[in-house]
């Protein structure tokens, strides 16, 4: 076999095999409380595991997971949602004792390629009012049938006058 033909197999084969792959994380306040966002892409219909931790004072706290136990200190206050291609983290309550480097870890069942990780800087003051609309854009449905509506409305609008 050509050994550049064999790389690309390898590389093929290695790139198949990655099961998931978290493409943004973001943070922003929503009330009192502290969403974390882990949009990843799924190439799997594999259950999927997750782990939010923050790291403050060079010590690992576990929040939310269902790889490791969550803390005591977290587990009245964390909750998380799971929808297609995004994992979110609420901690409610959040206060400037919460600040620190969140981080998002998933882990795809059968996924041998090993857990992807990312990682954000949380501090209080410079965190962003989550958008309402943002929540909407996740199920984009009901936007696309409101786009492609407007034009039976507008003809409704000028049959009646």
């Amino acid at each position: 076999m050509n050994p550049t033909v064999g790389i690309a197999v390898i590389l093929t084969v290695l790139q198949a095999a990655h099961c998931q792959m978290i493409k943004d994380l973001s943070a922003c306040l929503l009330g009192q409380s502290l969403r974390v966002d882990c949009h990843y892409e799924n190439k799997t219909s594999n259950p999927l595991s997750y782990e939010f931790s923050i790291t403050k004072d060079n010590r690992k706290h576990v929040i939310h997971s269902t790889i490791r136990v969550s803390e005591n200190i977290y587990r009245n206050r964390a909750n998380v949602t799971m929808q297609k291609n995004l994992v979110c983290l609420y901690l409610q309550s959040f206060t400037t004792s919460d600040e620190g480097i969140y981080m998002c870890e998933l882990k795809a069942t059968n996924d041998y390629t090993g857990n992807q990780i990312k990682n954000i800087t949380v501090i209080k003051d410079k965190l962003e009012k989550c958008a309402g609309f943002s929540l909407l854009i996740q199920n984009t449905s009901w936007l696309l049938l409101l786009l492609l509506s407007l034009p039976l409305l507008q003809a409704v609008d000028f049959v009646s006058l």
